[in-house]
């Protein structure tokens, strides 16, 4: 958790401002889905920054995730954060 604080210390405000909308949309997800939205981040975050967009653009992503799910998955994929190492929970 630390490690997060620090990266979001290092954040532009615009950046700071998209983290903001990120968590907050996904507050408002029901948890089984917050679940399944934080997995995937968690997967994109381990691909290059063109393979992220088109899997979130993926049919499989479309049929997947719906359009809120998606949007966080975007805005949470153009955030520089680290991978989350395996075993770490995730907020």
């Amino acid at each position: 958790m630390l490690k997060r604080m620090d990266t979001f210390g290092h954040l532009t405000p615009e950046q700071k401002d998209t983290a903001r909308q990120v968590h907050s949309q996904m507050q408002q997800l029901p948890p089984e889905r917050r679940q399944a939205v934080r997995n995937a981040i968690q997967a994109l975050r381990a691909m290059p920054p063109q393979a992220r967009q088109r899997q979130i653009e993926s049919d499989a992503y479309r049929r997947q995730f719906s359009p809120q799910e998606r949007s966080v998955l975007d805005g949470a994929s153009k955030l520089p954060l680290a991978p989350t190492p395996p075993g770490t929970p995730e907020e």
